[in-house]
């Protein structure tokens, strides 16, 4: 059976996991990043974001794809919120959660309802089975297009999965919602065999992924930072030191071997969700952290000649000027190399999804008009306060970036892009949960 699958814009790991476990089962299959099918080709649609739901070029070829009679069938992080994908796209059928059985029993029998893990359209109504179970950690090796080189994802040519799962339970994270807060870890020798197939096929950087990477190995909430440094060599064995990354870590996951091991086995680099210096606010976001723990956290990289950048997240619903001023001020005090900022986004199946729709839109900072210093530009108060952050945060980096009118102008299309994108998928997630 020849299937094709649309990752959009990116090969994302989740796409050549499940490329490769109907490979191994036996089908053709074709990876791609634009949208386009063969018309006698089963489509499967691995979709990251809830803006492929309203992406017209998506939904064009789901309507061009299903006038040929082509069957297609979506799946990715987007099978949160099944019944809003029945609606947006009306696929054949969603697959619902960890997917690398269920697709295989999809593509070969169909629709049932006695297929656990899909959601589909009766007679308009939507479908939802029971849930499959968790998939096995251990599964075939993806399918890696040739060029997968050419990508670059901050960085890295791809994120491998090493493991599944968070302790964590931020509210704006689908993680533990899509893949629960046990950690589930792939046998070692089986990631180095990925890993060799990626640098085989032309990958020039890879970054581990699964949440908080040094968690791997884990049991419980006890950290096994052996096995994460075993990781962590054995990837460098492959790629190089300089080719290897492990950036995403919560402030509370580090010891001071996990350190050293990042120095010497990776590009040196290190990233923190540390989202806002506002107690309250790290609070209604779930961090489980706090602000003297990132503090702590960001000193003790540096002792390790470690490179920080830190992610913020600003327009959470209930954020005050005085939590913003207070993000400012740990931005200053901490000199980071690097900082990414975010406007707050309802993913659905998330807390802060649930959140946002029960904030009246006059207290949604996504919709408030900034009335301060950037008024003349007509932003919202998210957006202000994304747009203000980006250039707050040039001023205290190590080595000063200065805001040039360019630099100037991509944040603020960056920051009205941001809003934009959150209002269109709050007013979706508006529409499905009133009906």
């Amino acid at each position: 059976m020849e299937i094709t699958i649309l990752s959009p814009g990116i090969y994302t790991y989740g796409a050549m996991l499940i490329g490769g476990v109907l490979r191994d089962a036996g089908h053709g299959v074709t990876l791609t990043r634009t949208p386009a099918t063969p018309a006698d080709s089963i489509l499967l649609m691995s979709l990251f974001s809830t803006q492929h739901l309203l992406d017209p070029a998506i939904r064009d070829l789901v309507r061009t794809h299903r006038e040929r009679g082509g069957q297609i069938y979506v799946g990715g992080p987007v099978s949160a919120a099944p019944e809003m994908v029945l609606g947006e796209l009306a696929p054949d059928a969603v697959v619902v959660g960890e997917g690398e059985k269920t697709v295989i029993r999809l593509v070969e029998e169909g629709v049932s309802p006695d297929l656990p893990g899909i959601a589909y359209l009766d007679s308009g109504r939507p479908i939802v089975t029971p849930p499959a179970p968790p998939a096995p950690i251990d599964r075939p090796l993806p399918l890696i297009p040739d060029d997968i080189g050419s990508q670059s994802i901050r960085g890295a040519s791809a994120y491998i999965e090493t493991h599944r799962g968070c302790i964590g339970g931020c509210t704006f994270c689908q993680v533990p919602r899509f893949f629960g807060r046990t950690i589930r870890s792939r046998p070692l020798e089986r990631i180095i065999e990925e890993v060799k197939a990626f640098s085989a096929h032309g990958a020039t950087r890879l970054s581990v992924s699964g949440g908080t990477g040094s968690l791997y190995g884990s049991t419980g909430r006890e950290m096994n930072p052996e096995a994460f440094i075993a990781l962590l060599r054995g990837m460098a064995e492959v790629m190089g030191p300089k080719n290897v990354s492990s950036p995403d870590i919560r402030v509370d996951c580090i010891t001071d071997e996990i350190l050293d091991a990042i120095r010497q086995y990776t590009i040196g680099w290190v990233f923190f969700g540390i989202e806002s210096g506002s107690k309250r606010v790290l609070r209604l976001m779930g961090k489980g952290a706090t602000v003297r723990q990132v503090e702590e956290a960001v000193e003790r990289c540096r002792e390790h000649g470690l490179r920080v950048a830190g992610s913020f997240i600003v327009g959470y619903p209930g954020e005050t000027e005085r939590d913003y001023e207070a993000t400012k001020d740990l931005i200053a005090a901490l000199s980071l190399d690097d900082v990414f900022v975010s406007s707050a986004e309802p993913i659905p199946g998330t807390p802060l999804a649930d959140l946002v729709v029960r904030t009246p839109r006059d207290k949604n900072p996504a919709f408030v008009p900034h009335t301060g210093e950037y008024r003349a530009l007509n932003l919202t108060e998210s957006e202000a306060r994304c747009f203000d952050l980006m250039m707050h945060a040039d001023m205290f980096r190590p080595q000063l970036r200065l805001v040039t009118d360019e630099v100037y102008n991509v944040y603020l299309a960056e920051a009205r892009k941001q809003g934009r994108d959150i209002r269109a998928a709050t007013e979706l997630i508006f529409r499905y949960t009133r009906a």
